[in-house]
């Protein structure tokens, strides 16, 4: 379906921040592609034509998060404070970190 040797940058699923004049930009840019199944690199596409290149931040835990069950670190707000997006967390560890921070 896609016709390079290797996707183009994007930013990984879950959750990304920009700013209003690049979603209507993208919107736009969306509409003049063929639609493509996986909806990252979609936005890597559309990214690419707009020539707009995704940045990382640590605040992004895409892969989710290394936990050690019985660290007292888990249980700390600061633990978490940094997080923006985390994936791979069941329902009860949301809700105790949503307490936590």
């Amino acid at each position: 379906l896609y016709n390079k040797s290797i996707y183009p940058p994007y930013a990984g699923g879950g959750g990304f921040i920009m700013d209003g004049p690049l979603a209507k930009r993208l919107h736009k840019t969306s509409e003049t592609l063929e639609l493509y199944p996986i909806d990252d690199v979609f936005l890597g596409m559309c990214l690419e034509v707009l020539k707009v290149s995704p940045v990382g931040h640590e605040g992004f835990k895409t892969f989710g998060i290394v936990k050690n069950k019985n660290s007292k670190m888990n249980k700390e707000p600061c633990f978490f404070r940094s997080m923006l997006v985390v994936h791979k967390l069941l329902p009860p560890d949301l809700l105790q970190m949503w307490d936590l921070v």
